[in-house]
């Protein structure tokens, strides 16, 4: 009877380690990032309007994200290129950034008035709202780069 009251024992307390232990790294993570924001790129999300005022308080471009909540290649972008800590710190420092939902709410009056016909559609416009560079698909963190130095320049 000793035996099978250890063996429970035994198990209840190896169980009860291995089902609290995922908690206990999540707490530890947690605590050790705090007050650290993650590195990616700062989105304004579906305000054009507030994006205008931002770029000309700061004098800064506008980079647009165009995208369908439905879009394969423009989750992609959000979950890998736009995490890009190079990407995050260069497009932070260097653009007003805003996120649209071109299905909802301003989306689609915006998706007509710069004739758009597929996601994601990147823009780069001017502080006063003049369309200045674009592409169109999934792009990589350094070809983003790229094209942003390219807006930049023009």
């Amino acid at each position: 009877m000793k035996y099978l009251h250890f063996k429970l024992l035994f198990v209840f307390s190896v169980s009860l380690i291995l089902f609290l232990t995922p908690f206990a790294v999540k707490v530890q993570g947690h605590t050790k990032d705090e007050g650290k924001q993650s590195a990616q790129i700062n989105f304004i999300e579906n305000s054009w309007s507030e994006a205008l005022k931002q770029a000309a308080a700061q004098n800064k471009y506008i980079f647009v994200d165009a995208y369908a909540s439905w879009c394969g290649p423009c989750k992609l972008l959000k979950a890998t290129t736009f995490k890009n800590k190079n990407v995050a710190a260069f497009y932070n420092s260097n653009f007003i950034n805003v996120a649209i939902d071109m299905e909802k709410g301003q989306g689609p009056a915006l998706a007509a008035q710069w004739g758009l016909r597929a996601y994601p559609t990147l823009i780069v416009f001017d502080a006063k709202g003049k369309p200045v560079y674009g592409t169109v698909g999934f792009i990589k963190a350094n070809d983003l780069i790229k094209f942003g130095v390219q807006a930049l320049n023009k």
